[in-house]
């Protein structure tokens, strides 16, 4: 199953590639922080994730889940940005996560920010199921 999150993570990622790309093109180093900052961490990903699927040692598998526990919420954080842009108002603290989410889902931040956002679950869900079967079966 570690193959399949890997797999997965690998798609996430050329979607997340092409959103880079169009990001530099148009953004003009808007939300740089932010945007960076979850494409270094979710790249750093594939090390510990890759070391878990070679070696079969648990720690691997918890350090990338960490990798991701950590920093997908800086691409939370980018597509709130956007969202807001869109929507035309702000709201306080994670007051815009649900309407950025309604906005992401009706297509108003593009397909493929809307496939990268429901698509990210397929790698952060397995790949906590994948940790806790290794954990419990020593695997």
């Amino acid at each position: 199953m570690g193959y399949i999150v890997l797999a997965a993570w690998v798609v996430q990622a050329c979607v997340g590639l092409s959103l880079l790309v169009s990001w530099a093109r148009h953004a003009r180093g808007r939300d740089a922080g932010l945007v960076l900052t979850h494409v270094t961490a979710m790249i750093a990903f594939a090390v510990p994730w890759t070391a878990f699927i070679v070696t079969g040692t648990t720690i691997w598998a918890w350090t990338g889940f960490a990798v991701l526990l950590l920093f997908i919420g800086f691409g939370d954080a980018a597509m709130v940005r956007r969202a807001r842009a869109v929507i035309g108002e702000s709201r306080r603290g994670l007051g815009d996560y649900g309407p950025a989410i309604g906005v992401a889902l009706s297509g108003r931040l593009g397909r493929r920010t809307t496939f990268h956002m429901l698509f990210s679950a397929l790698v952060f869900f397995p790949c906590l199921v994948v940790c806790i079967i290794a954990t419990t079966t020593g695997a």
